[in-house]
């Protein structure tokens, strides 16, 4: 019974109007929460696809560089050997080149190949047969090998070549030793910025992303989109490029300090070079596609979260009406509609009620019937009519001295009623019953038929003290007798019992 109970009062609490607004309102920001989620995930799957996009390009640039740079390095070694053989420096100028520089020295985008002597002139150029006048000992990819003999290939920053009309370049050069070890001059290779110029600019990876070529001594070797303005230029300081000495690879987010816009950074070291190459999408540009997704999904769920809030609103406010119409129903069942007193069937329930009550709590418990004096008479002199003011008239007497909240009266048939005084003795009971009577009375309602010649009521109590093992039929017999007992000893009057 006791589950049953609160089966029932769950089934009410999650029908009732708040708890459907607030079932609504869960749902709708428990979606919103989900489209969040989701929408997440699918931003960091962009960023994800962007940094993959990126390592493969990252791959693709460093195989061509690295290719390249093997391939002229070797280029370059050769003439490190061929120049230690006194039978091939002895041969006729044009054959010599021939046997020193092979076709790797011709390539596009790669400058002449040049022997310098120990003082830096040029005595060796694979771009003629009668070497071209210079004196290179200032630049640094002689120096390096004149001061360092373990050096090994050096890779050099940009420079303007001298021989080119300033064509930017970068140099790759190696020592060359006497028998005794001792210096003896360089051999040296340019290779043109343009080659890095053309290489970054067939990889597009959106508008405002860019692709960098940096010296380990932080020198801007080419970026796309290419700018000569900046090419050469000094990064040490920036916040980028001190992030990308500090580990040989790795990503991060940071703001550019050429353009100060916001990019996903991924960079490596070229293995055995001196160079950082990386590749930086901008944030914009990773996430443009995203956003326009993000932005017409959550206008379209938060359209249809408030249409779902709106519609638990309705469906509230609807309960909210049922159950105001079915209180109301329940309350015209249970009331008599011309005294606005409890009807006979909810004095049935009420008495069923407080008979428990008092039987657990061994209280008091007294009923009062009281009855209009010669109401037929009355009804038959006066009308109808009157005859339903005269009651009313009582009813509100009987209404306005029960004060007291668990004190209740019923209409309990024609002009009788029934007055239910919890936790009451027997002298509260006559007090109430003689308020009672003596309020009609003072109504002054005629009544010619009447000894008394007004409005008059008989009132009969019944009080249980809790100790007599009855059942609340007997204290309303009991009750029901005393008020014969009253109208027998000429009305207007009360009459009491107590059940001991």
């Amino acid at each position: 019974m006791q589950i049953s109970h609160l089966f029932r009062r769950l089934q009410t609490l999650i029908g009732s109007p708040r708890m459907v607004i607030a079932g609504g309102v869960v749902t709708a920001f428990g979606m919103l929460g989900i489209c969040a989620v989701l929408l997440y995930e699918g931003r960091q799957d962009a960023l994800a696809h962007a940094t993959e996009s990126s390592r493969n390009t990252l791959l693709v640039i460093e195989r061509d560089i690295a290719r390249n740079v093997e391939l002229y390095d070797l280029s370059l070694q050769a003439v490190v050997d061929n120049v230690r053989q006194p039978d091939v420096m002895s041969l006729p100028d044009q054959l010599r080149n021939e046997l020193l520089f092979d076709r790797a020295a011709t390539a596009k985008d790669l400058g002449s190949m040049l022997v310098l002597d120990r003082a830096g002139n040029v005595i060796i150029d694979s771009g003629s047969e009668i070497p071209r006048r210079g004196n290179f000992a200032d630049r640094n990819y002689f120096t390096v090998h004149r001061d360092n003999p373990d050096v090994g290939l050096y890779l050099s920053p940009p420079y303007e070549s001298r021989l080119r009309g300033g064509d930017p370049s970068i140099a790759l050069s190696r020592r060359i030793n006497n028998p005794d070890g001792s210096f003896a001059g360089v051999v040296v290779g340019a290779v043109r910025l343009e080659y890095f110029r053309r290489l970054l600019s067939g990889l597009q990876l959106g508008p405002h992303s860019t692709m960098a070529l940096i010296h380990a001594n932080g020198q801007l070797i080419m970026r796309a989109p290419y700018d000569p303005k900046i090419i050469g230029r000094d990064l040490n300081g920036t916040g980028p490029f001190e992030r990308m000495i500090a580990q040989p690879e790795g990503q991060f987010v940071d703001q550019a300090s050429i353009d100060g816009i916001r990019r996903v950074y991924t960079y490596k070291r070229l293995t055995g070079l001196p160079l950082i190459m990386e590749v930086a999408p901008a944030e914009a540009d990773i996430y443009e596609a995203w956003k326009g997704r993000a932005a017409r999904i959550a206008i379209l769920m938060t359209v249809f979260g408030l249409t779902f809030i709106g519609l638990s609103v309705l469906l509230a406010s609807s309960l909210a009406k049922k159950a105001q119409a079915e209180l109301m129903l329940t309350m015209l069942s249970r009331t008599d509609s011309l005294t606005g007193l409890n009807n006979r069937r909810a004095l049935d329930d009420l008495l069923a009620r407080e008979w428990q009550r008092a039987r657990r709590s061994k209280e008091s418990l007294s009923i009062l019937f009281v009855d209009v004096d010669y109401f037929k008479a009355y009804n038959d002199a006066y009308g109808h009519q009157a005859g339903d003011d005269a009651l009313a008239a009582v009813a509100r007497c009987i209404s306005a001295n029960i004060r007291r909240p668990g004190d209740s009266a019923a209409r309990y048939g024609g002009e009788e009623f029934v007055i239910v005084l919890p936790d009451t003795s027997g002298p509260g009971a006559l007090g109430v019953a003689e308020t009672i009577r003596m309020k009609v009375a003072a109504l002054g309602v005629e009544h010619a038929t009447s000894q008394q010649g007004r409005l008059t009521v008989s009132i009969g109590v019944a009080t249980w003290q809790g100790k007599k093992t009855d059942t609340v039929y007997h204290v309303i017999r009991a009750a029901d007798e005393a008020l014969y007992t009253a109208k027998a000893s000429g009305r207007n009057t009360i009459s009491a019992t107590i059940l001991a």
